[in-house]
């Protein structure tokens, strides 16, 4: 089994945004020479996530970032973390810091309306996206 591993980063621009990054993460899957396998797409921050949704529409992330507000507003009396961005935390525990694709004929296996996002709660930053690719 082959692995490659690969980082770039991303500069996201507000406090809450969702930055697709499928071209990245399909331009290092082309480049593995990986026909067969599988692909993770990970996170290193606390404050920030990432998740597959539709992108074809920009109503949707807006939508998910208008709900997890609603889920999880930026001030809340009852916060006990002293930075004030526990929302952030809470949201990315919530979207999570990962997924795992699959890879077929070395290209990922999206569906047709799939997109790959970095989801910032805590911006603006400058961010790192490390992605793994496994396979034959």
């Amino acid at each position: 089994m082959k692995v490659i591993r690969k980082e770039f980063r991303i500069s996201t621009k507000s406090r809450n945004e969702m930055i697709d990054i499928t071209e990245q993460v399909s331009s290092i899957v082309g480049q593995s020479d990986i026909s067969s396998g599988d692909v993770i797409v990970y996170c290193p921050h606390t404050t920030a996530a990432i998740t597959i949704n539709e992108n074809a529409d920009p109503a949707v992330p807006h939508d998910i970032l208008l709900v997890l507000e609603e889920l999880v507003p930026h001030s809340n009396p009852g916060y006990r973390h002293s930075e004030g961005n526990s929302d952030a935390h809470c949201k990315s525990t919530l979207v999570g810091c990962s997924k795992q694709l699959l890879v077929k004929n070395g290209a990922l296996e999206l569906g047709t309306w799939q997109g790959i996002f970095f989801c910032e709660f805590d911006g603006p930053r400058s961010r790192k996206v490390y992605v793994q690719v496994r396979g034959e």
